[in-house]
């Protein structure tokens, strides 16, 4: 607050509480997996099933850019944002995944802040975030304005400890299953 007074009149401070109250919306699931398989399971999925346009979070940039790989090579219309990415090639990205050119968008939490596309049919946590608070904004990303939406967490060995505290977080116990017959 002090800069903001250095730099302007009558500054106003402003906080938005995140809320946890849309998530009727959002089918919430987990798919129990280990880590080796992680990356199966993803191509797998995308390859396999009917989804239109998909937002992919994972924690770390150069783990983005692996999938974003990945992904490519698998032959799967993808793009990635991260804190890499220079600002003019992510107004590019985004304007690909908005018109449809661009089915799977990996991205990194800060990247992935503040985006408004409509009609994202899936949310995929490849890793969960650290912080209870990005699982709702990742999943936020799905199932807005009266739309139905999918989000699909893959939890493993690493990922295990920070299930209960998001389920506190968010109040409500996620269903934790098996992958799908023959996606790994």
């Amino acid at each position: 607050m002090n800069l903001a007074s250095q730099w302007t009149q009558d500054p106003a401070h402003v906080e938005i509480e995140v809320t946890v109250e849309n998530q009727a919306d959002i089918d919430q699931r987990v798919y129990m997996v280990s880590d080796d398989d992680k990356q199966r399971l993803l191509v797998n999925l995308l390859q396999q099933e009917s989804f239109e346009r998909v937002m992919v979070f994972g924690n770390r940039r150069d783990l983005v850019r692996k999938l974003d790989d990945v992904l490519k090579k698998a032959g799967v219309s993808v793009a990635m944002l991260s804190g890499d990415v220079p600002q003019n090639q992510r107004i590019k990205t985004l304007e690909s995944f908005r018109e449809g050119e661009i089915q799977v968008l990996v991205a990194t939490d800060v990247a992935g802040r503040g985006i408004h596309i409509e009609d994202v049919s899936h949310v995929i946590n490849y890793t969960l975030p650290e912080d209870p608070e990005d699982y709702v904004h990742r999943i936020g990303r799905t199932g807005r304005a009266g739309a139905k939406g999918v989000s699909i967490s893959f939890v493993g060995e690493e990922d295990a400890f920070s299930l209960p505290e998001i389920e506190r977080y968010i109040n409500d116990k996620l269903p934790c299953v098996h992958p799908p017959e023959g996606m790994l």
